[in-house]
């Protein structure tokens, strides 16, 4: 686990806490680190001065202003911009270095010829030499840039394949050309394709991209987020679901897509709501529990929250969901918006007489309920629709009489009787 810090605007200790924790959450351990570039700067200073020893990189003093009007007359003259190699000691000859402006420290990029590689993904790909300028490698506070970091870190660390999307094609050249420098053995280079949104555009925050932990907060179980972002952009025949350990074994360079991938939403939610279904009970309790927690919900007085899961996972494709619709069984306020015909009136009363009587369980409570019906003269839903209003004030709930059995007779008497005798 390599912690590439050197943005120092960007990488701050709550943007490495939430890839550690989002890491963690997922089941995607690391053996080694987390190494931070940040604490490894005399190292990238000592292979820079060897570079420049070989005769494979220089000092360069040249200023932000003047770099910037470089770039201004290559602009208008139709030219991509780029350094233009001023400061290489061949050129620089003769000339004094101002004595108040810290050098920074460029590779010497070859000008002739092209450099390339066979990518694992992409196949060969190749860039000529005179389409890249002399990199900084070292910035004159002494932190690499990113291209110098990487080759540095990628060789103490015996990395054997890069694989990175594919928005670091252009960097890989770069990168080559420090390793050749040093004399040193490439890894295989794997670039990938990005993710895309539903509309074809790179994903971001405009399409709904959060941080990892978002989803966590938001309901969805690790092992769903995996198995969605393992099947992005990569496929093993059919499968649609399977386990970390079965990615981790059937996992291939050779079927990663050459195409973008597409982030659906929609799909994340299906998939999570499969692994909802297959998820143990006791296992959801705990987590919808302290969903309900956070809401100020307690569900000491209420029935087993693993009964509440039993009944309601079917039906939801998130945590937060599930806590939505277990909320009914846990909190209640007694206001409901509906007028009651007579003939309906009556029939809840027949009801909540027999209720009192009969064993309190589901197919009791059901015989119960159909034989109001039958002697009321009414249809199921006159009389499960109000029912199910009056007991939890929504319209739409799991089977009426497995919600009444998991209130319990006490709550079920006493929330009819808060209606029939006050309406």
């Amino acid at each position: 686990m390599r912690v590439e810090d050197t943005d120092l605007e960007r990488s701050t200790g709550e943007s490495v806490n939430a890839i550690l924790e989002g890491m963690k959450w997922l089941g995607l351990d690391w053996d080694e680190g987390p190494f931070f570039q940040m604490q490894r700067l005399a190292r990238y200073k000592q292979v820079a001065g060897q570079l420049i020893a070989w005769g494979h990189a220089y000092y360069d003093y040249m200023s932000r202003e003047e770099l910037e009007a470089l770039r201004k007359e290559q602009l208008a003259r139709g030219e991509k911009p780029r350094y233009d190699g001023r400061w290489r000691p061949e050129r620089a000859k003769g000339k004094a270095p101002p004595k108040d402006r810290p050098p920074v420290i460029r590779f010497r990029t070859p000008e002739e010829g092209e450099v390339g590689w066979h990518d694992l993904v992409k196949g060969p790909i190749a860039f000529p030499n005179s389409e890249l300028d002399d990199l900084v490698l070292l910035r004159a506070d002494g932190v690499p840039t990113y291209n110098f970091g990487v080759v540095v870190d990628d060789l103490d660390m015996d990395i054997t394949h890069v694989i990175r999307g594919d928005d670091h094609v252009n960097n890989t050249p770069r990168q080559i050309h420090i390793f050749n420098a040093l004399q040193k053995k490439l890894p295989a280079f794997a670039h990938v394709p990005m993710i895309l949104g539903a509309d074809g555009e790179r994903l971001s925050k405009r399409h709904g991209a959060v941080s990892v932990m978002q989803y966590r907060d938001d309901g969805y179980l690790p092992e769903a987020l995996v198995n969605y972002l393992a099947r992005l952009g990569w496929s093993h025949g059919d499968e649609e679901m399977f386990p970390k350990e079965s990615f981790v074994s059937w996992f291939d360079l050779e079927h990663v897509s050459r195409s973008p991938a597409q982030f659906n939403p929609e799909k994340l939610a299906w998939l999570n709501q499969q692994y909802l279904k297959a998820a143990p009970d006791a296992r959801l309790a705990h987590l919808v529990g302290d969903a309900l927690k956070s809401r100020g919900i307690p569900v000491q007085n209420g029935p087993p929250l693993e009964r509440v899961i039993a009944l309601l996972k079917e039906r939801a494709s998130t945590i937060a969901q599930l806590a939505d619709e277990a909320t009914l069984f846990y909190r209640w306020t007694g206001e409901a918006t509906i007028e009651l015909e007579e003939n309906v009136s009556k029939a809840l009363r027949i009801l909540k007489a027999r209720l009192a009587t009969v064993p309190w369980n589901r197919a009791a409570i059901n015989d119960a309920i159909k034989e109001v019906i039958k002697s009321s003269g009414l249809k199921l839903p006159q009389l499960a629709m109000p029912l199910r209003l009056l007991l939890t004030g929504r319209a739409q709930t799991p089977s009426i009489d497995a919600v009444l059995e998991l209130l319990g007779r006490e709550t079920v008497l006493l929330r009819l009787a808060h209606h029939l005798e006050t309406d």
